[in-house]
C-alpha cells in the first residue's frame, strides 16, 4: 500500500491500494466484454445457422408476387414503424433502417447472417418470437398476411434484390 497526496490544498493524504484499481480494471473491461457480445458485437467466425423451422411453419413461403413488390414493401413499412398499428413497432427495436437500436435485435443488414434464414424461419420466428431473447410473439397482433408484408420490407435492409427460392433453398436474384 502507499500513501499519495489527497488533497494539497488542504493537506490531506489518502491511502491507495493497487489491488482495488486492478479489481476495478477487471471489472471495467469484463463489463465492456459483455456489452460488445450482448449488441452482437465481438463473436468469433461466421454467424451460426438458426434453427429449422418446426413442421407447422417449414411449408410457408412468401408469396410470390410480394418480394421487392413496392406496394407490399411500402405496407410492410407502415407496419414495421407502427404506421398502422401502434402496438406493432419492430423499429423501436430493429431500427427505422434495420441497425438495432436495442441491444440484442437482430442486424437485418447482414446480408451474410440474415442469407441463413429461408422465408419460412423468419416466419416463423416473427410469428412465435424467440425464446431467451425478448423478440415476442406477434401472431395475435398481426395477421399472417401483415408478417409476410413485414418481412418484405425487412428484406430490403440486407437482401434487397433478392427472393428466397423454396425449391434451391437459397436465396436468388428477384429478377
Amino acid at each position: 500500500m502507499r500513501i499519495v497526496p489527497y488533497n494539497v490544498q488542504l493537506g490531506g493524504y489518502m491511502k491507495q491500494s493497487h489491488s482495488v484499481r486492478n479489481v476495478l480494471l477487471v471489472v471495467g473491461l469484463s463489463v465492456a466484454g459483455l456489452t460488445l457480445t450482448a449488441c452482437g458485437g465481438g463473436s468469433d467466425g461466421p454467424p451460426k445457422p438458426p434453427p429449422p423451422a418446426p413442421p407447422e411453419y417449414a411449408d410457408k413461403h412468401m408469396p410470390a408476387d410480394y418480394w421487392g413488390n413496392e406496394d407490399v414493401i411500402a405496407e410492410g413499412k407502415a407496419i414495421y414503424t407502427g404506421q398502422q398499428n401502434i402496438d406493432v413497432n419492430c423499429a423501436s427495436c430493429h431500427g427505422k433502417n434495420g441497425k438495432p437500436v436495442k441491444a440484442g435485435a437482430r442486424d437485418f443488414r447482414q446480408t451474410e447472417h440474415m442469407k441463413l434464414y429461408s422465408d419460412s424461419q423468419w416466419f416463423w420466428r416473427v410469428s412465435e418470437g424467440v425464446k431467451g431473447t425478448k423478440m415476442k410473439s406477434w401472431k395475435s397482433k398481426l395477421s399472417e398476411d401483415e408478417i409476410w408484408k413485414v418481412i418484405a420490407f425487412e428484406s430490403t435492409f440486407g437482401l434487397k434484390g433478392q427472393k428466397y427460392d423454396a425449391e434451391k433453398k437459397a436465396w436468388v436474384p428477384i429478377n
